[in-house]
Order: C-alpha cells, then sequence, then structure tokens
C-alpha cells in the first residue's frame, strides 16, 4: 500500500512540474502603416530575445499593411533578429494590397505556412487572404488542400494538434467550414488567430479559439504580444508588453486558460450552420452547363470567343478550355501568380504574371508568341486596342506594346503607386487608374500625359481596382470612398460627383452606354445617366443580395444585366422588365469578372477556383 501511495505520490509531482512549452504569439505587426509599426516590433524582438525560457514565435499574419517588398523586406530584416525559432504565414493585408501578386512573401520568408512538432505537439499555420481582391477572408484552395493532406498523414495518430490561422474559422472566412470540417477529424486541441487587434476568447465550432492582440502601440506608449504556455495539458495565455529604455516589460495574469483535450468529433456531433444553395433551388431556370474545379484560386476574370474559354490561376497557370464541355485544351505556365485578366484579338492572348512578364500566346495551342521582361510583378490587366497592347506595372510604369511582336510604341515612368485595374480607351485617349490615388489620361500614340485625376485621399480610396468607364466624353469612377465622380474625358475636370448610392470598387455600363450600373454595398443595383449634367438616378432594383465589397464590374448583353457578388452568387436582372430574372451559387467565395455568352449564358469563376458555364432560361418553369 505505501509503495502505491509513493508512487503515486511520484507521479503528481513530476507532473506538476512538468517541462512547459513556451512560445511567443504576435500578430497584426502591420510594418509600414502606422509609422511607429517597425519600431513596435523590433520592441518585441528586444524583448522576446531577453526571455531565456521561450521555445519558439509564432507570427500569425499580416506583417505588413501594404504587402509591398519594402515593407516585407524590413519585417523580415527585424524578425530575423530573433534568438529563437520563428515560423510565420500572410494574413489579408499581405494579400490583398499586394504589388507582386502576393509572390513576395513566400520568396522574401519562404514559406506561406508551417507544419512542425514540439513535445508531443503537432504545430499547423496557413495564411488567409482575399488575394488581390477585395472581399471576405478566404483561405486559398493550395491551402485547403496542403491542410487536408497534413490531417492525412495524421489520421492514424492521437497526436495533439494546434491549428493557427490569421483569420478566425467563423463565417468572416468564406471556406472555414472546409478547414473546421478536415480539423475535426483530427486530435485538434486548440485554435489561435489574428486579425480583430484584440485578446478575445473564441469558439470554433466546439474548439477552444483565442485571438490575440495586434503587436502595434495604438493609442498606447507600447505595443504588445501574448506569452503561451502550455503544461500539464493546459494552454494559458498572458499579455505582455516589452521592456522599452529603463522601462521594464510585464507579463500580465494569465487571461485565459484553456484545458487541452480530443474533442473527438464524431458522425453525432452538434451540427453547425454551413452555407446555404437553396437559391438554386428557388431559380431552377438558371442551370450549369458544365462546372469544374482548379486546384489554385482564381483571381482574375474569364474571357471566351466561340469555342475556347480562357482563364488564369494563382498557381501561375493560363488554362484553356474548350467552350462545349468545359475539358482542358491547353495550360501555359508562367512562373509566378496571375491576377491578370487576358484579352484575345484573333489569334493572340495577351495576359500579364507576378513573375513580371507580359505574356502572348497563340489562343489554338497555348504557344508562346512573345514575352517582355519587367523589373516588377504585374497584376494589372492588358487592353488591346488597334493592335496595341495597354498595361500598367508595379514598378510604376505604363506600357504600349505592339501586339505583333511586343515591342515597345511608348512606355511613361510617372505612376504613383501601381497598377492593378484594366485601361480604357476612346479614339485618342488611353485611360488607367492607380494606387496612388490617381487616375491618369496618356495620348495613345505618343504616350504623353495628358491630365491627371486625383480624389486627395489616401491610398486606400484610389481608383485602381475598379475598371474606369468611358460613355459620350466622360469617364465615370467608382471609388473605395463610397464615391462615382463624372470626369471630362478630354481636360479631366471634374463634373460631378455623389455617394448617395454607397458603392464600393464595382460598377459597369449598359450595352448601350446610356447608363452607369452601380452596385451599392448593400442589396441594390442602381442605373444612372451617362448624359444627364448631375448624378441622375434612372432607376434601381432590389436585389436582396445583402452586404457587397467585391470590385467584380456589373456587365450587360442581350438586356441581361449581370451582378456577380462576395459570396459566389450572380444575379441576373432583366433590364426591360427590373426585375430579378435569375440567380445562382457557385460558391462561398467571390465571384470575378464574369464573361456573359450568347443566348443568356455567361462564364463565371470565383476565387476559390470554381470555374462554370451558366445558362439562364427565358423565363421560371
Amino acid at each position: 500500500m505505501k509503495a502505491h501511495l509513493l508512487l503515486l505520490c511520484f507521479f503528481t509531482f513530476t507532473l506538476s512540474f512538468a517541462q512547459p512549452i513556451r512560445f511567443a504569439f504576435v500578430t497584426d505587426t502591420h510594418v509600414g502603416a502606422p509609422e511607429t509599426a517597425a519600431e513596435d516590433l523590433q520592441r518585441t524582438v528586444n524583448d522576446i530575445n531577453a526571455l531565456p525560457d521561450l521555445d519558439f514565435v509564432v507570427v500569425t499574419g499580416d506583417i505588413t499593411d501594404f504587402g509591398t517588398e519594402q515593407e516585407l523586406t524590413t519585417a523580415k530584416r527585424i524578425l530575423d533578429g530573433l534568438n529563437k525559432k520563428w515560423y510565420v504565414f500572410p494574413g489579408n493585408h499581405d494579400t490583398k494590397w499586394s504589388e507582386n501578386g502576393c509572390n513576395s512573401f513566400r520568396k522574401i520568408f519562404g514559406s506561406e505556412r508551417f507544419s512542425f512538432d514540439f513535445g508531443k505537439y503537432r504545430f499547423i499555420g496557413c495564411g488567409s487572404g482575399p488575394n488581390m481582391r477585395m472581399s471576405p477572408g478566404l483561405v486559398a484552395r493550395e491551402d485547403v488542400l496542403w491542410l487536408r493532406s497534413e490531417v492525412e498523414k495524421l489520421r492514424n495518430s492521437d497526436r495533439p494538434v494546434i491549428f493557427m490561422n490569421h483569420y478566425p474559422l467563423d463565417e468572416g472566412l468564406a471556406n472555414w467550414y472546409l478547414l473546421i470540417d478536415d480539423l475535426k477529424k483530427i486530435n485538434i486541441q486548440a485554435t489561435l488567430c489574428g486579425h480583430g487587434h484584440a485578446n478575445q476568447a473564441m469558439d470554433a465550432e466546439g474548439i477552444p479559439a483565442t485571438m490575440g492582440r495586434s503587436n502595434l502601440r495604438a493609442k498606447d506608449p507600447v505595443g504588445g504580444y501574448n506569452l503561451v504556455t502550455i503544461q500539464n495539458d493546459t494552454l494559458s495565455f498572458a499579455a505582455r508588453t516589452p521592456t522599452v529604455g529603463s522601462i521594464e516589460g510585464q507579463t500580465a495574469p494569465a487571461w485565459r486558460i484553456i484545458p487541452l483535450q480530443n474533442h473527438y468529433f464524431g458522425k453525432e456531433s452538434k451540427p453547425y450552420p454551413r452555407p446555404s444553395y437553396q437559391v438554386n433551388e428557388q431559380y431552377k431556370n438558371v442551370r450549369s452547363v458544365w462546372e469544374k474545379q482548379d486546384s489554385s484560386d482564381i483571381g482574375a476574370g474569364i474571357i471566351a470567343d466561340q469555342t475556347v474559354a480562357i482563364y488564369p490561376n494563382t498557381n501561375g497557370q493560363i488554362v484553356a478550355l474548350s467552350l462545349t464541355d468545359g475539358s482542358v485544351k491547353w495550360r501555359f505556365a508562367t512562373g509566378g501568380k496571375v491576377y491578370s485578366t487576358p484579352m484575345m484579338q484573333k489569334n493572340r492572348l495577351v495576359v500579364a504574371s507576378s513573375d513580371g512578364t507580359i505574356y502572348c500566346l497563340s489562343k489554338h495551342d497555348g504557344t508562346l508568341r512573345w514575352k517582355v521582361e519587367t523589373k516588377k510583378p504585374i497584376v494589372a490587366s492588358p487592353l488591346i486596342d488597334e493592335k496595341v497592347v495597354y498595361i500598367g506595372s508595379s514598378e510604376g510604369k505604363f506600357r504600349a506594346l505592339s501586339l505583333k511582336d511586343g515591342s515597345e510604341k511608348w512606355s511613361f515612368d510617372g505612376i504613383k503607386g501601381f497598377v492593378e485595374s484594366v485601361p480604357i480607351a476612346d479614339k485618342h485617349t488611353v485611360y488607367v487608374g492607380s494606387w496612388g490615388s490617381t487616375l491618369y489620361a496618356f495620348d495613345k500614340k505618343t504616350g504623353q500625359l495628358t491630365w491627371t485625376w486625383t480624389n486627395g485621399k489616401s491610398r486606400n480610396f484610389s481608383p485602381a481596382a475598379g475598371t474606369p468607364l468611358l460613355s459620350n466624353g466622360r469617364i465615370f469612377l467608382q471609388t473605395p470612398d463610397r464615391t462615382v465622380t463624372a470626369i471630362d474625358a478630354k481636360t479631366g475636370k471634374e463634373l460631378w460627383k455623389t455617394n448617395q448610392h454607397k458603392g464600393f470598387e464595382a460598377s459597369g455600363l449598359s450595352a448601350d452606354q446610356s447608363l452607369i450600373y452601380v452596385k451599392c454595398m448593400n442589396d441594390t443595383l442602381w442605373a444612372l445617366s451617362t448624359q444627364s449634367d448631375s448624378p441622375q438616378p434612372a432607376w434601381f432594383v432590389n436585389c436582396k443580395y445583402g452586404y457587397e465589397i467585391s470590385p467584380s464590374p456589373v456587365v450587360e448583353r442581350d438586356g441581361i444585366i449581370y451582378v456577380p457578388t462576395d459570396d459566389g452568387v450572380l444575379y441576373a436582372i432583366n433590364r426591360r422588365t427590373r426585375q430579378v430574372e435569375g440567380v445562382h451559387k457557385l460558391s462561398n467565395a467571390m465571384m470575378n469578372r464574369v464573361f456573359p455568352l450568347r443566348n443568356r449564358e455567361v462564364l463565371v469563376t470565383t476565387m476559390d477556383g470554381k470555374i462554370a458555364r451558366l445558362q439562364l432560361a427565358d423565363s421560371q418553369p
């Protein structure tokens, strides 16, 4: 009996003094803005280096504010000063506004995800966007498939897992359910995230979840991070303010303690909400002629002629499909993610890649006709006008190239910020917006700058992601400050502006160019006259699509107005009756620029890699 008591006491003593795992949990450093962000990160690095009992560091996204190479390089230089092993992945600020097409994060940091063992635990982490297009958060398709492969490795193991992502695993992440459904197949213990800038206890469908505070000081004199301790199957979080000068750093008492356990989610576990596709049953007059799933994200529009449909993906490929059945006809591989919507003229296809190259391919078989290499990644889309290719880049340049051989006709080196959108042109002038809050007008033949317009606001309100519209000698801009502006195309003089309709970045032009369509941020499509001397509304339709922020433009063909949304739903409005005639949900991720075909058909793609050819019947049955 005494031996058993001694053994029990020894076992209890050993448990109570089990070697803990301690790590620093740093997130939302936002190097680049505000001005103090880099200093805040350096203070944290210095403080971590002075703590002797930390095993490693995790940095869970929004490392930078605008995803530029300069910001990424600065953050990497500071983090390289850590004297402990550190792990990192990107957040939406590293990808959404990325002049380098989200390529440089992987190049500079070496990876966009991690999986490693420490003690008995497996730590798995990946970032989340959206990539290059404003929409709800999204874990890239490549990362979803990678996590699935990590889960498969653990299916026959009881190893406890702690998962990390930038976003919380909730409906703010468009494909949250894919991650949770996979994590529930293994011994998931807890999840960590950033994004919300505040310490917060959360729940991810029964999985204990914790959001960490931003490293930024905000209104405080000093920033901070979290110290995380795993000991005796307990996970605790304590806020830490770093040492600054003579003021010693402070670690507060643990603000959250989580018992770690295997939750054993089985088939009988509590059901949770999932995206509803019931609207497809309501509008059975919309059907898929064919559908496909790419293994990568798609962050640009799809185009087509009578036989072939072509789209790019974030695996760096240009993919050509049979318009008839969606089968793959050819693929062309670039060296970087592609966010450029291609453009065709006869047998020539022009597209740009974030590998810094403009490509001209044969439409028939994807063979290379010519290429132009630049000094910086390109996320802009080309315009082909009168056998000339017009395209911007991330190096502050706007080019005019020969469609025949790619030779440069002219270039302009003074673009402020980088170019993301599609240029437009009339008989004499080509126009393009930038992330430098500026719209530029160039003489098509000489490249001479004719005029510039700016709304005088910060880069986040730039005429950048949306495409300028041209009608009746006027340029129409929808900017993220919820404002539509009409500008004289010859002089650059502002004619009128309105924020009455609260659009974000997306608008479109009617087929006869008499109307500008404004996709509002809540439910409604407005039609404004392009000829009026004031912002005159012509009519509106309440589509009931809810909150909407995607820059995917509105397009019209054969009397049908197509409105793509950020939750993977397409609305088809009959212009004559001003009624919603069809609705179809393809995905729960953002729908890109769509391409209307003849006979009330349309090609659509979504950010998470769905492609479909949809057909709208004349009327509902």
